[in-house]
């Protein structure tokens, strides 16, 4: 299989590189990053490109599956309008690219909450792309919901602090949607969704990430 990965630098999208380059069902993975990354595998190709204009590299997008775990924080983009580009605008136009070249799995990681009718920006951001993917038609579209994140080395004293909050409240009854979740549980379970086979559109929230095998 050839995987095309989106935000393959990224805390979900660097597990997910790392697991697919080790995973024989692929013998090539093609990544789309905005500068050079080394590695010494010879299943990877490394697209540098400019996500502000896909026509300049639409046509690479082809494979059996694009990942795409794509997206930034307001902190990092600096304003609404620049991470909607990251987070929306960009990933819309590779996953429709992708299709149009008859690529025919898709699998996007997204946000527990998302719902474009939400009155919060980020959740309704994430539900507008969710929506907004399904429509371009893949035979196989799904769409996952992690909760808080568990980043290997992370030195983010918020997303710290928050993940201690919340097993305090998962030990007691309470959020247990909400537990927070590794990286590397989330990029496995793309990865066994793409080699699933599975057909039609998903949406899997939350804890079921982990819960079910998707075989």
């Amino acid at each position: 299989m050839k995987a095309l990965v989106l935000g393959a630098t990224g805390a979900i999208g660097s597990d997910l590189l790392e697991q697919l380059l080790q995973d024989d069902n692929f013998d090539r993975v093609d990544i789309f990053v905005r500068r050079e990354v080394k590695s010494s595998s010879a299943k990877l190709v490394v697209h540098v490109v400019d996500f502000g204009h896909p026509e300049q590299w639409a046509t690479q997008l082809t494979g059996d599956v694009l990942f795409s775990t794509l997206g930034t924080t307001i902190r990092a983009a600096g304003s609404r309008e620049a991470q909607w580009k990251v987070d929306y605008t960009y990933q819309y136009n590779a996953a429709k690219s992708a299709r149009e070249n008859g690529v025919p799995v898709y699998v996007l990681v997204s946000s527990v909450g998302a719902n474009a009718k939400s009155k919060v920006f980020y959740t309704k951001m994430k539900g507008a792309l969710d929506d907004a993917v399904q429509a371009l038609g893949f035979p196989g579209c799904f769409i996952l919901r992690p909760p808080s994140l568990v980043r290997k080395g992370s030195d983010r004293f918020g997303e710290k602090a928050g993940i201690v909050a919340l097993k305090a409240l998962n030990a007691i009854g309470l959020m247990r949607n909400f537990t927070p979740m590794p990286t590397e549980a989330v990029a496995a379970a793309m990865i066994r969704l793409a080699k699933s086979g599975r057909q039609g559109t998903e949406i899997i929230d939350s804890q079921d990430i982990l819960k079910r095998d998707f075989e």
